[in-house]
């Protein structure tokens, strides 16, 4: 039998327990509710009532260019800012280019896309570091989009972006306006009204002040659909490299689709095309490693893929790579800007469900990285006003033949790297795409389309290197890993777009898992200390007689009330549910054997009696206690709803009937809250004044209490 101590009294010095008083805290005073009305009333004036110096804040805060330039310290920062700019500029030459073939357009829009967007953010953006221009995942998806669009068209399915044919519609659908538009015409305006599209959501979920919602996209889902789509543009680029010219497959299941038209073309590869491939991925694969591996020294990083496209260009022109050997080029490339157009307002139905999914993507990256470099460098960014800047990236530049924008890690981290400061090294980057876009554009003619798919699968490096750490995200949170794995599986082998919304279903699929698994415990109280702990967790904690201590960290609602109510019953090796049933039979069976022994009434007196005595029970191998007292520690239990508030009530009711009492501690205000009102403190009888409405902010005080009731001075015995 185990030794008994008296450490049941608050502080284990041998005092009564029913001379210990509980903690008593009063609760301040709730505000009265307000009516919706008043609310409302207060809102409007709160957000519609003008001030010159609101008028000024607003301003400033949505026009942040306006607040850090005339603080801009000129000797500081400048030489930093120009230095990030003109590199930077010099990465997105070729990058723009090479995207412009992602996305379905000709290379000039890719370079349209990345000066506007410079000039935008830096006017409009909250963070000083991020590179704001093409990124690889939305010009898949944006592609994505075109290529459907293009097909509902009537347009031909064989690529023939940036080459200036003639191609025309096959079929014009009964739609006049296309008439005398070709591919390339049709493409960009399907690629602009969608950017048009998602540029009005941001803005939107701006307006509404819904930020957010980025928290809802973990890093591991974010990741793992970037890596997924990664797969799929790996996937996109191969006939690129290897010069076949197969239509992109529609729908779902693209990747499958895709590896079996090429296995089904490789007799047509091109020869110069594949030879011009392996050469360039021999030299800027080991390139790119040796700018990582000295980026610490080096104090920006060696422009290889310029050096590759212009290297590259000049061979194709004086080789005669496309006349002689038939290789796909850029073809002409304008000077100049285009007259503005608006978006083609009957195709937006088409592509409001697309866009959304761009939308939040865009809206995503861009703050995940905001927050990740304003962290890094002790500053902070408006989540909301990155939703504008983000939007209006993509409204503006819509208007000019340019497809939808986000912040790039890769850029970002070279800008970063370079002395970038201020979002002034953005407006010299533009400087830079705008003089490539007056004077150098036509130069590159003659460059390989697979030379451009070179630079994009290069630049896949850092997604696909993901894979490498799936062991080590599986050691550290199998949840997480397990959410990376399927966004990152659906998102390449079934539809990019399905992919996030997966992503975010199985998050919050596993979030709602966890409370599903909480158990409640079973607690014993530290020797020398009034702190209460799992007893299965550790060594030297201590039980009392005839009071079982239970916590349940998790909250308590429809969902899993039932799960609650199961593992209380298990950890305390008591079912009251089943003991009544099985207390009934056992007085029926009884009552059978002797008929006339006793009177009904008598029987019935008894019955009771017996049902309110104590029973015992085995709460593990070596111990049997009489339960008589349940204390539920709440601390865990975040909130209930009205299953919640019922499922105790149900517990206490239960219990009770077999003379268990049940008591609640450490409750917070917002269960509390839920229990008044859902009338857990409700007596039976009118005008009683029930034990229950005590309230216990300590285990100690809970169990003090119902020790009380039965023995004043209550044993406990150690546990191991």
């Amino acid at each position: 039998m185990p030794a008994k101590d008296d450490c049941c009294t608050p502080f284990g010095d041998g005092a009564k327990a029913d001379l210990q008083q509980p903690l008593i805290l009063e609760r301040v005073e709730k505000q009265p509710e307000k009516k919706w009305h008043t609310v409302l009333s207060d809102r409007v004036k709160k957000h519609c009532s003008c001030s010159p110096e609101k008028v000024k804040s607003k301003i400033l805060g949505f026009v942040p260019i306006l607040k850090w330039l005339p603080r801009y310290k000129l000797r500081d920062w400048i030489l930093g800012d120009i230095m990030s700019g003109v590199i930077v500029g010099i990465l997105l030459v070729p990058q723009s280019i090479a995207y412009s073939l992602l996305a379905n357009q000709d290379p000039i829009y890719g370079l349209y896309t990345s000066f506007f967007s410079s000039i935008i953010y830096a006017i409009l953006g909250s963070s000083r570091h991020i590179s704001v221009g093409i990124f690889g995942v939305l010009c898949l998806l944006v592609g994505q989009v075109v290529d459907k669009e293009l097909v509902l068209a009537g347009y031909s399915p064989e690529s023939s972006i940036g080459n200036n044919s003639s191609d025309t519609l096959l079929a014009v659908q009964g739609n006049s306006s296309n008439m005398g538009c070709d591919r390339s015409c049709y493409a960009i305006t399907v690629g602009a009204t969608v950017t048009f599209t998602a540029g009005i959501y941001q803005v939107l979920m701006g307006l509404l002040q819904i930020g957010f919602v980025s928290v809802y996209l973990s890093d591991s889902l974010l990741s793992g659909f970037a890596t997924g789509a990664s797969l799929t543009i790996l996937t996109s680029q191969i006939k690129y490299l290897l010069g076949l010219k197969i239509p992109r497959p529609q729908g779902w299941f693209t990747l499958f689709k895709t590896w079996y038209a090429l296995f089904s073309s490789l007799g047509k590869t091109n020869i110069c095309d594949l030879i011009t491939s392996l050469v360039c991925l021999a030299v800027l694969i080991p390139s790119k490693e040796l700018n990582d591996r000295f980026k610490s020294k080096l104090k920006a990083p060696i422009p290889f893929e310029l050096f590759v496209v212009i290297i590259a260009t000049l061979a194709s022109h004086f080789g005669h790579f496309n006349s002689e050997y038939g290789s796909g080029v850029a073809g002409d490339i304008p000077t100049g800007f285009l007259p503005p157009q608006l978006p083609a307002w009957s195709l937006i139905p088409n592509v409001a469900v697309d866009a959304f999914s761009i939308a939040i993507v865009g809206f995503a990256i861009t703050v995940s990285l905001s927050e990740m470099f304003a962290k890094k460098h002790g500053y902070t960014v408006d989540a909301n006003q990155e939703m504008y800047a983000i939007g209006f990236c993509n409204i503006l530049p819509s208007f000019f033949r340019c497809f939808t924008t986000s912040a790039a890690l890769t850029k970002t981290l070279v800008k970063e790297s370079t002395g970038c400061q201020t979002q002034m090294s953005g407006l010299v980057t533009a400087v830079i795409l705008l003089l490539v876009l007056l004077v150098i554009a036509p130069l590159f003619y003659s460059l390989q389309k697979c030379v451009l798919a070179v630079i994009i699968v290069v630049n896949l490096r850092g997604a696909l290197r993901k894979f490498r750490d799936i062991p080590r995200m599986w050691r550290v949170n199998r949840i997480d890993a397990s959410i990376w794995l399927i966004t990152m599986a659906t998102s390449a082998l079934v539809n990019t777009e399905l992919g996030l919304l997966v992503g975010v279903l199985v998050s919050a699929f596993f979030v709602l898992g966890r409370t599903q698994q909480a158990q409640v415990l079973q607690l014993g109280r530290a020797a020398t200390r009034e702190h209460y702990e799992n007893v299965s967790s550790y060594h030297g904690l201590q039980t009392h007689s005839g009071v079982a201590v239970f916590r349940y960290g998790a909250p308590i609602y429809y969902a899993n009330q039932s799960l609650f109510k199961k593992s209380l019953y298990k950890c305390a090796n008591l079912n009251p549910v089943k003991e009544k049933v099985r207390r009934l039979k056992f007085m029926k069976n009884k009552k059978q054997e002797e008929p006339g022994a006793k009177s009904e009434e008598k029987l019935s007196k008894e019955n009771e009696q017996e049902a309110s005595a104590s029973i015992s029970v085995m709460l593990d191998e070596n111990s049997s206690i009489n339960l008589r007292s349940l204390v539920i520690d709440c601390s865990g239990v975040l909130f209930l709803d009205t299953a919640g508030v019922n499922a105790l009530k149900e517990v206490r009711k239960d219990f009770k009937d077999l003379a268990v009492e049940v008591v609640l501690a450490q409750c917070n205000t917002s269960v509390l809250d839920s229990l008044e009102r859902g009338g857990y403190y409700d007596n039976q009888k009118d005008g009683e004044v029930g034990k229950n409405n005590m309230l216990f902010f300590t285990i100690t005080d809970a169990v003090n209490y119902v020790q009380s009731l039965n023995v004043p001075n209550g044993d406990c015995e150690n546990k191991s």
